[in-house]
């Protein structure tokens, strides 16, 4: 067992248990693949096991909190790839009445949110998505002499294209952005790179809230870290 909670996660008015279940080599805070997930209901015993398509990583673990604000808490799981690139695998589900419904799924967010990373001229990097229609442009001008003379001529000028990138979602908070309620946001995060995986240029943050069906962008932006 790599993780478990107690909550109301069907909302029949009684506790129920939800476990991360895994294969370790050692204890359960290393690696552990196979991961599944299973919900006990606290009134029947009855168990419902839940399979993922990324089922392998570091530190699984669990959140209860109502993220489709229907009163009823829902089911986070969260996994790190480890590595790197800092990636995060992360699912989302409401089990109201008994009825499994996927709300996040790392992939399909993945696939949506997906950004280009190109330094320009001056010293800037344009960051954007076609798909989204967004734009974002980061100066890097404050980089220093060594980084940018790799990149740029003295004039400023490019000595050749260069791309950087914008990494898979690699962090999933759950926030409370009203003290109307204690329904859930989330912040996702993904990090925008130069031409190495050390090169961090800053962050993509996205704010997601539910609405009608679904969780929708509320607000999309990007953070740079700041300098002396």
């Amino acid at each position: 067992m790599l993780d478990w909670k107690i909550g109301d996660v069907n909302g029949d008015g009684v506790l129920d248990t939800v476990y991360l279940y895994g294969n370790v080599d050692g204890s359960p805070g290393i690696f552990a693949d196979n991961i599944t997930l299973v919900i006990r209901d606290g009134r029947s015993t009855k168990s419902t096991t839940v399979h993922f398509k990324n089922n392998a990583g570091y530190n699984a673990r669990l959140f209860l909190g109502d993220f489709n604000k229907d009163s009823v808490p829902d089911i986070m799981v969260s996994i790190d790839t480890g590595g790197s690139g800092g990636y995060g695998i992360f699912y989302i589900y409401s089990f109201r009445n008994n009825s499994l419904h996927e709300l996040f799924n790392v992939d399909d967010y993945n696939g949506k949110y997906a950004f280009q990373a190109n330094f320009e001229d001056f010293y800037k990097v344009r960051v954007e998505s076609p798909r989204l229609n967004v734009l974002f442009t980061i100066d890097i001008s404050n980089k220093g002499h060594d980084y940018l003379s790799e990149y740029y001529n003295d004039n400023g000028l490019l000595k050749n294209p260069v791309q950087g990138g914008v990494l898979a979602l690699g962090a999933l908070h759950p926030i409370i952005t009203t003290n109307k309620s204690y329904n859930f946001d989330l912040v996702a995060l993904q990090r925008i790179i130069g031409p190495t995986n050390a090169d961090t240029l800053g962050y993509v943050e996205n704010l997601l809230t539910w609405k009608d069906t679904q969780l929708i962008s509320n607000r999309l932006s990007v953070s740079i870290p700041s300098t002396n």
